[in-house]
């Protein structure tokens, strides 16, 4: 087949639909094209969190709070609810409590307040744990249901937006003006190609270049607690994961600290993430394995050690696994994300720290910019 297009965009995962939602908002006539028959990597297995608070300072949060203010603008004309709001970073080491007060007088905190262990008591009774010292209070982060909200979104883009999806349709060449797939080829003035963690496929000497390999998470979904999150949760692990908290000097203390009482979950870049879904059931996660191509087992050994985290902020046992599954994206060492030019009129696109949700809508701006012009909106 030969359709013309202003821009085609192969990959239906959140990155690729916030490039083509750019250039539909610019009047653009726009195709989407996937080789699955719905959107299945790594946009639909993570938390659906919107992490604003915490994200590497400069442009990183600067895509991530930008990202935030579409998820909440797009959310209700697409039917996505919003779960939840903010962000409660419950710890329990006096190195943290430290960390969080260095970031306190930093201008990503503008907003945040820091929660005595008698404040996050009453007003978070369910956060319990045995030690709990303090807790970073952000009003800036938000949480939809992944699962829910990608097909959504979609739908909503082929609706309001007339977006066309091609869906089932390896891409399997590109060039200047023309895309390639099993099932025909495409015209396009422009093509941005968002593989997610597809490393092999298309400009694979680009994405080798870039020193790419995968990152392999398991997540948890946990039974329904009895208690509400008005916001999700994190703890101590994850402020030596996060740059923005990391890369502040007081974090070597909380590292060094980490590494002497929880070796095995830095080991397997276990930190705890903990969100609630409609029906009141918990997903909390998870942890990190980089390999060129992870194996796709759930091991058990590092779930304990998921639930073992959870257990020490919450105060009580986890509530009973009732879906466990892994996921894998793309991740570099020295980089957040891949823009590239292969050549003239395509760009390579990918995130490369597993916070696609946070950061795609930013970022597919920023291509479909570079790449149309700063057209005004249709």
């Amino acid at each position: 087949m030969t359709r013309p297009y202003d821009l085609a965009v192969v990959g239906a995962g959140i990155v690729g639909m916030a490039c083509a939602l750019a250039a539909a908002r610019r009047g653009k006539r726009v195709v989407v094209v996937d080789r699955d028959a719905q959107a299945n990597g790594a946009s639909v297995r993570n938390f659906g969190f919107v992490t604003v608070t915490g994200q590497e300072r400069g442009a990183m949060w600067e895509r991530a709070r930008r990202s935030r203010d579409t998820w909440a603008e797009v959310a209700p004309q697409a039917g996505i609810p919003i779960l939840h709001r903010g962000l409660v970073m419950a710890v329990r080491r006096p190195e943290a409590v430290s960390l969080l007060e260095a970031f306190l007088k930093t201008e990503m905190a503008e907003g945040c307040r820091l929660l005595t262990a008698g404040e996050v008591r009453r007003d978070h009774p369910h956060l319990a744990g045995e030690g709990l010292m303090a807790a970073l209070w952000s009003p800036h982060d938000l949480r939809v249901e992944s699962r829910v909200a990608i097909p959504r979104l979609a739908a909503w883009l082929a609706a309001s937006h007339r977006v066309d999806f091609l869906w089932g349709a390896a891409a399997l060449s590109v060039e200047t003006g023309r895309l390639e797939t099993t099932q025909g080829v495409i015209e396009a003035g422009a093509i941005c190609v968002c593989p997610g963690d597809d490393l092999s496929t298309l400009f694979p000497e680009c994405v080798a270049a870039a020193g790419l390999t995968r990152c392999k998470l398991q997540m948890l979904r946990l039974a329904d607690p009895g208690f509400r999150l008005p916001a999700a949760v994190m703890s101590d692990l994850g402020l030596v994961r996060y740059a923005g908290y990391a890369a502040l000097p007081q974090a070597k203390a909380l590292a060094a600290r980490l590494a002497a009482e929880q070796p095995q979950h830095l080991a397997d870049g276990v930190h705890l993430i903990v969100v609630q879904s409609a029906d009141g059931s918990l997903v909390v996660g998870d942890s990190h394995h980089y390999a060129a191509t992870p194996d796709p087992f759930s091991h058990e050994a590092v779930d304990r050690l998921i639930l073992e985290e959870f257990a020490a902020v919450f105060g009580r046992p986890a509530p009973p696994v009732v879906e466990r599954w892994t996921g894998t994206y793309a991740s570099a060492k020295d980089r957040t994300v891949l823009v590239d030019t292969p050549m003239a009129g395509v760009r390579l696109v990918m995130v490369t720290t597993g916070a696609g949700a946070s950061i795609g809508f930013a970022l597919g701006e920023e291509v479909v910019s570079d790449l149309l012009g700063n057209g005004a909106r249709a």
